[in-house]
């Protein structure tokens, strides 16, 4: 049987572009040409259109969930940076993130590290080797200061949970040199909320156990940590947007525990009746490597969460990225990227109504 081979340009399949380095004069444009090629360029392309369509959208709520080594690999400032300008409005962090972030915030370094030096010998030196970089204890001693005196602040009567006591960071973190910049800092000062949802598994979450045990050995009353408070702090604040978006860097607890917003809000609805809209991601955006076949949620695609109910499908104008690259080559440059284009927006209209004020 004789086949019948098919005109691409009549079939209307969009061609792809060499990758012209004499055309290029910024990262937009850089990934913008990206878009155009193949494999992890283009998705990287892509993900830049999700990112800049969410930030666009004035009606979108976006969740930027983070794991993984971001602030120790000084990603820190890429996400102050996206908080800084009204682009992501809530975070779900791991809590060592946001632990080795206040290293950062307060104005302690992280170290590059050499691999002569064994684990055995760093450890009786007193570094915490993360990957090819150093944590020093010393840095986390001084993070225990800070919570130490953040906690001592606390009322007793009040329960703690990650996003009060996060608030609660930023505040004193507010009180630094306007020049020393962090996530938690931007975080309280644009008001958005920073959950920790496996909040014990960190550097803070040993520290407020420490300070409870000190308080039980003084005869203090122990403060008490409730984890449900962030889960339902979280689905109201949810439940008050217009469209929600979700941009994932890594996978574990902080992308499952925000995308189980949509199950848990039709739960109430199927199961208890309650009069609550049934809302679902509409936009997605995830830089993370984990392939698929490991059966992982890291790895999982976002069409794989439109079963749950989580997502909005393509077909009803849910519109997603995903990037199989390591976030801290993905993680910049599509943040660069949309940043330039957002700026040349700004100066367009700038230079428009400029325009408009000399006719007048």
């Amino acid at each position: 049987m004789e086949r019948h081979l098919h005109n691409p340009i009549e079939d209307r399949l969009v061609p792809l572009e060499p990758l012209d380095l004499n055309r290029v004069h910024s990262i937009d444009d850089l990934v913008r040409a990206m878009s155009k090629t193949a494999f992890t360029g283009r998705q990287l392309g892509e993900a830049a259109d999700v990112l800049e369509a969410m930030a666009r959208d004035k009606d979108c709520f976006v969740v930027m969930t983070l794991a993984g080594a971001m602030t120790v690999a000084k990603q820190g400032l890429v996400v102050a940076e996206l908080i800084d300008r009204g682009i992501v409005n809530a975070i779900v962090s791991t809590g060592a993130l946001m632990a080795h972030g206040l290293v950062e915030a307060t104005g302690r370094a992280h170290f590059r590290y050499n691999p002569e030096v064994s684990d055995e010998e760093l450890y009786e030196q007193g570094y915490n080797r993360v990957y090819d970089t150093l944590e020093p204890e010393t840095n986390l001693d001084d993070v225990e200061k800070v919570m130490t005196e953040v906690l001592e602040q606390w009322d007793p009567s009040e329960v703690l949970c990650s996003y009060k006591l996060n608030h609660a960071i930023g505040e004193f973190l507010a009180r630094t040199p306007k020049e020393q910049r962090g996530i938690l800092k931007s975080a309280f000062e644009k008001g958005v909320p920073v959950f920790v949802p496996a909040f014990t598994d960190s550097e803070l979450g040993l520290d407020v156990a420490l300070s409870n045990r000190m308080r039980e050995a003084a005869g203090r009353h122990k403060l008490r940590f409730d984890p449900f408070e962030d889960l339902e702090h979280f689905a109201s604040t949810l439940l008050r947007q217009k469209r929600l978006g979700i941009f994932t860097i890594g996978g574990g607890v902080p992308r499952n525990w925000s995308q189980q917003f949509g199950p848990f809000i039709e739960l109430r609805h199927r199961r208890m009746g309650e009069n609550v809209p049934l809302k679902r991601y509409h936009y997605g955006l995830r830089i993370c490597p984990e392939p698929v076949y490991w059966g992982g949620l890291s790895g999982s695609p976002y069409s794989e969460a439109i079963s749950w109910g989580k997502f909005v499908p393509p077909a009803e104008g849910g519109k997603f990225g995903e990037v199989f690259v390591d976030a801290t080559v993905g993680l910049p440059l599509i943040v660069a990227a949309v940043l330039e284009r957002l700026g040349k927006n700004e100066q367009n209209h700038k230079v428009k109504k400029e325009k408009v004020l000399v006719r007048k």
